[in-house]
Protein backbone atom coordinates (compact mmCIF):
# COMPACT_ATOMS: atom_id res chain seq x y z
CA UNK A 1 0.00 0.00 0.00
CA UNK A 2 2.81 2.36 0.96
CA UNK A 3 4.64 1.60 -2.32
CA UNK A 4 1.50 2.35 -4.35
CA UNK A 5 1.12 5.69 -2.58
CA UNK A 6 4.77 6.62 -3.26
CA UNK A 7 4.41 5.54 -6.92
CA UNK A 8 1.22 7.58 -7.27
CA UNK A 9 2.87 10.69 -5.80
CA UNK A 10 5.95 10.24 -8.04
CA UNK A 11 3.81 9.88 -11.19
CA UNK A 12 1.78 12.95 -10.22
CA UNK A 13 4.95 15.00 -9.77
CA UNK A 14 6.31 13.87 -13.14
CA UNK A 15 3.00 14.73 -14.80
CA UNK A 16 2.88 18.19 -13.20
CA UNK A 17 6.51 18.88 -14.11
CA UNK A 18 5.92 17.96 -17.75
CA UNK A 19 2.83 20.19 -17.94
CA UNK A 20 4.70 23.21 -16.64
CA UNK A 21 7.43 23.17 -19.32
CA UNK A 22 5.28 23.80 -22.35
CA UNK A 23 5.43 27.27 -23.87
CA UNK A 24 3.60 28.47 -26.97
CA UNK A 25 4.80 31.53 -28.88
CA UNK A 26 3.02 33.12 -31.81
CA UNK A 27 5.25 33.64 -34.85
CA UNK A 28 4.86 35.23 -38.26
CA UNK A 29 3.10 32.70 -40.56
CA UNK A 30 5.76 33.42 -43.21
CA UNK A 31 8.56 32.30 -40.87
CA UNK A 32 10.25 29.19 -42.18
CA UNK A 33 10.02 26.45 -39.57
CA UNK A 34 10.98 22.83 -39.99
CA UNK A 35 10.59 21.01 -36.69
CA UNK A 36 9.77 17.46 -37.77
CA UNK A 37 11.43 17.30 -41.18
CA UNK A 38 8.09 16.36 -42.78
CA UNK A 39 6.31 18.25 -45.58
CA UNK A 40 5.00 21.53 -44.18
CA UNK A 41 3.36 24.85 -45.09
CA UNK A 42 6.64 26.35 -46.32
CA UNK A 43 7.23 23.40 -48.67
CA UNK A 44 3.70 23.67 -50.04
CA UNK A 45 3.95 27.41 -50.69
CA UNK A 46 7.46 27.29 -52.21
CA UNK A 47 6.71 24.34 -54.49
CA UNK A 48 3.45 25.91 -55.71
CA UNK A 49 5.06 29.30 -56.42
CA UNK A 50 8.11 27.83 -58.20
CA UNK A 51 6.05 25.42 -60.30
CA UNK A 52 3.55 28.10 -61.34
CA UNK A 53 6.42 30.42 -62.23
CA UNK A 54 7.80 27.61 -64.40
CA UNK A 55 4.50 26.72 -66.10
CA UNK A 56 3.87 30.39 -66.94
CA UNK A 57 7.31 30.74 -68.57
CA UNK A 58 6.67 28.12 -71.28
CA UNK A 59 5.33 28.56 -74.85
CA UNK A 60 1.85 27.09 -74.28
CA UNK A 61 0.73 30.41 -72.82
CA UNK A 62 1.79 32.58 -75.77
CA UNK A 63 0.55 29.97 -78.28
CA UNK A 64 -2.86 30.01 -76.62
CA UNK A 65 -3.01 33.82 -76.71
CA UNK A 66 -2.01 33.84 -80.41
CA UNK A 67 -4.63 31.29 -81.46
CA UNK A 68 -7.40 32.78 -79.29
CA UNK A 69 -7.05 36.52 -80.07
CA UNK A 70 -5.25 37.37 -76.83
CA UNK A 71 -7.73 35.56 -74.58
CA UNK A 72 -6.47 34.70 -71.09
CA UNK A 73 -6.62 30.91 -70.60
CA UNK A 74 -8.88 29.40 -67.97
CA UNK A 75 -7.41 26.64 -65.78
CA UNK A 76 -8.97 24.19 -63.37
CA UNK A 77 -6.87 22.35 -60.81
CA UNK A 78 -7.85 18.70 -60.83
CA UNK A 79 -6.65 15.99 -58.50
CA UNK A 80 -3.23 16.21 -56.90
CA UNK A 81 -2.55 12.89 -55.22
CA UNK A 82 -0.50 12.41 -52.08
CA UNK A 83 1.61 9.30 -52.70
CA UNK A 84 3.84 9.78 -49.68
CA UNK A 85 3.61 7.89 -46.40
CA UNK A 86 2.78 11.15 -44.61
CA UNK A 87 -0.45 13.05 -44.23
CA UNK A 88 -0.18 15.93 -46.69
CA UNK A 89 -3.17 18.17 -47.24
CA UNK A 90 -3.55 18.26 -51.01
CA UNK A 91 -6.30 20.87 -50.54
CA UNK A 92 -3.80 23.30 -49.00
CA UNK A 93 -1.35 22.65 -51.84
CA UNK A 94 -4.09 23.13 -54.47
CA UNK A 95 -5.06 26.47 -52.87
CA UNK A 96 -1.38 27.53 -52.98
CA UNK A 97 -1.33 26.68 -56.72
CA UNK A 98 -4.60 28.50 -57.39
CA UNK A 99 -3.33 31.56 -55.52
CA UNK A 100 -0.06 31.62 -57.48
CA UNK A 101 -1.96 31.26 -60.80
CA UNK A 102 -4.48 34.00 -59.96
CA UNK A 103 -1.89 36.39 -58.55
CA UNK A 104 0.17 36.07 -61.74
CA UNK A 105 -2.66 37.72 -63.70
CA UNK A 106 -1.81 35.47 -66.66
CA UNK A 107 -4.54 32.86 -66.19
CA UNK A 108 -8.04 32.64 -64.82
CA UNK A 109 -8.98 29.82 -62.44
CA UNK A 110 -12.35 28.11 -62.11
CA UNK A 111 -13.59 26.05 -59.18
CA UNK A 112 -13.15 22.28 -58.99
CA UNK A 113 -15.98 19.81 -59.62
CA UNK A 114 -17.01 19.28 -55.98
CA UNK A 115 -17.43 22.96 -55.23
CA UNK A 116 -19.01 23.69 -58.62
CA UNK A 117 -21.81 21.30 -57.62
CA UNK A 118 -22.37 23.30 -54.42
CA UNK A 119 -22.44 26.52 -56.44
CA UNK A 120 -24.99 24.98 -58.81
CA UNK A 121 -27.16 23.98 -55.84
CA UNK A 122 -27.10 27.61 -54.66
CA UNK A 123 -27.93 28.87 -58.17
CA UNK A 124 -30.83 26.41 -58.33
CA UNK A 125 -32.07 27.58 -54.94
CA UNK A 126 -31.95 31.20 -56.10
CA UNK A 127 -34.23 30.42 -59.07
CA UNK A 128 -37.17 30.00 -56.70
CA UNK A 129 -36.02 31.83 -53.57
CA UNK A 130 -34.22 35.02 -54.67
CA UNK A 131 -35.76 38.15 -56.11
CA UNK A 132 -35.60 38.36 -59.93
CA UNK A 133 -33.14 41.28 -59.89
CA UNK A 134 -30.64 39.43 -57.63
CA UNK A 135 -31.10 35.91 -59.05
CA UNK A 136 -27.99 34.47 -60.76
CA UNK A 137 -28.54 32.86 -64.14
CA UNK A 138 -27.94 29.15 -64.66
CA UNK A 139 -25.60 27.76 -67.34
CA UNK A 140 -23.31 30.82 -67.42
CA UNK A 141 -20.19 29.09 -66.08
CA UNK A 142 -16.77 29.86 -67.44
CA UNK A 143 -15.45 26.74 -69.19
CA UNK A 144 -11.85 25.72 -68.51
CA UNK A 145 -9.34 25.52 -71.36
CA UNK A 146 -6.76 23.52 -69.37
CA UNK A 147 -6.70 21.15 -66.41
CA UNK A 148 -3.78 20.47 -64.08
CA UNK A 149 -3.14 17.09 -62.45
CA UNK A 150 -0.29 15.86 -60.34
CA UNK A 151 1.17 13.95 -57.44
CA UNK A 152 3.47 14.39 -54.46
CA UNK A 153 5.88 11.50 -53.88
CA UNK A 154 8.58 10.89 -51.30
CA UNK A 155 11.68 8.75 -51.03
CA UNK A 156 13.37 8.03 -47.71
CA UNK A 157 16.99 7.00 -47.18
CA UNK A 158 17.75 6.16 -43.56
CA UNK A 159 20.69 4.75 -41.63
CA UNK A 160 21.09 4.76 -37.87
CA UNK A 161 20.29 8.30 -36.69
CA UNK A 162 20.51 10.00 -40.10
CA UNK A 163 17.78 10.28 -42.67
CA UNK A 164 17.10 12.10 -45.92
CA UNK A 165 13.60 12.62 -47.24
CA UNK A 166 13.18 13.69 -50.84
CA UNK A 167 9.79 15.06 -51.89
CA UNK A 168 9.12 15.13 -55.62
CA UNK A 169 6.09 16.97 -56.90
CA UNK A 170 5.01 16.26 -60.49
CA UNK A 171 2.40 18.40 -62.26
CA UNK A 172 0.98 18.27 -65.79
CA UNK A 173 -1.11 20.83 -67.67
CA UNK A 174 -3.45 19.35 -70.28
CA UNK A 175 -5.47 21.04 -73.02
CA UNK A 176 -9.09 20.00 -72.31
CA UNK A 177 -10.14 20.07 -75.96
CA UNK A 178 -7.24 18.26 -77.60
CA UNK A 179 -6.00 16.34 -74.49
CA UNK A 180 -2.47 17.47 -75.42
CA UNK A 181 -0.03 17.77 -72.54
CA UNK A 182 1.27 21.31 -72.93
CA UNK A 183 3.56 21.34 -69.87
CA UNK A 184 5.09 18.84 -67.48
CA UNK A 185 7.00 20.06 -64.45
CA UNK A 186 8.57 18.67 -61.34
CA UNK A 187 10.12 20.10 -58.22
CA UNK A 188 12.22 18.34 -55.59
CA UNK A 189 12.84 19.22 -51.97
CA UNK A 190 15.45 17.22 -50.06
CA UNK A 191 15.70 17.30 -46.27
CA UNK A 192 18.50 15.94 -44.11
CA UNK A 193 17.40 14.93 -40.61
CA UNK A 194 19.83 13.95 -37.86
CA UNK A 195 18.58 12.68 -34.51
Amino acid sequence: MKNNKILSIALSLIFLASCGNRKVTRIDPNTITDISGRWNDTDSRQVAEEMISDVLSHPWLSRFAETHNGKIPVVIIGEITNKTSEHISSETFIKDIERAFINSGKVRVVENADLRNKIREEQQSQQSNATPETRKAMAKELGADFIMFGSINSMIDEYKKKKTVTYKTNLELIDLESTEKVWIGDKEIKKFIKN
